[in-house]
């Protein structure tokens, strides 16, 4: 059986925007994507709320990806692949970045991944990129940390799919596949997850 890490944020932790609560595994996407793929892989959730790509957060410790990456690749190992989807907690202002620059955090994920030997054999795992919806109309409490940071949300997509073409990854744009919940304008609904986990399904099955 095939091994699937997901490293990602709350999208991937399964934050509900209704009432902050975690949803239940079967309504989260990455073990939706693990039922859908029949038994052809196994599926390692590692959602953390609040990470970024590669920036430390002075609110919160601990939630910088590339400096937790290395050690769950190594933990997890082997692992055929890893699916990376980040990049909505460092468009929030106060980390001052451009879309180029969260991509740059993005390749510091990647070349994580490729530069391991976290794989079969030894090898490194393959690579699937994922862009993250970008943001909604936001609720009042998320405007306080993400408000100025929709128009940067909108521009993650490209960029994503520039770094993917230049590192041999695979790319998905979840924007088109899922829009946020109206509920916070920033995490996703339980029919988010499940019409993100089929989008991921569609990327994943020619890596597997």
């Amino acid at each position: 059986m095939r091994t699937i890490l997901c490293f990602g944020d709350s999208l991937t932790w399964g934050y509900n925007p209704v009432d902050a609560s975690r949803y239940p595994p079967e309504q989260r996407w990455p073990r939706i994507l693990e039922a859908e793929l029949g038994g052809a892989a196994r599926i390692v959730e590692e959602g953390l709320n609040s990470r970024t790509a590669a920036t430390d957060d002075p609110v919160r410790p601990s939630r910088n990806g590339l400096a937790a990456l290395p050690m769950l690749l190594e933990s997890h190992a082997p692992l055929d692949l890893v699916i990376l989807m980040l990049g909505s907690n460092d468009c929030m202002p106060r980390y001052r970045l451009s879309a180029g620059d969260i991509a740059q955090g993005m390749v510091g994920l990647i070349r994580a991944v490729q530069q391991s030997q976290a794989g079969p054999g030894s090898t490194a795992p393959g690579t699937l990129l994922i862009a993250p919806p970008p943001m909604g109309s936001l609720s009042p409490f998320l405007s306080l940390a993400y408000q100025g940071g929709e128009a940067v949300s909108a521009r993650l997509a490209e960029a994503y799919a520039v770094v993917a073409a230049t590192f041999g990854c695979a790319f998905l744009d979840a924007g088109k596949a899922v829009s946020v919940s109206p509920a916070d304008g920033v995490h996703l609904d339980p029919d988010g997850h499940r019409a993100l986990a089929l989008a991921v399904k569609d990327a994943v099955a020619p890596l597997l």
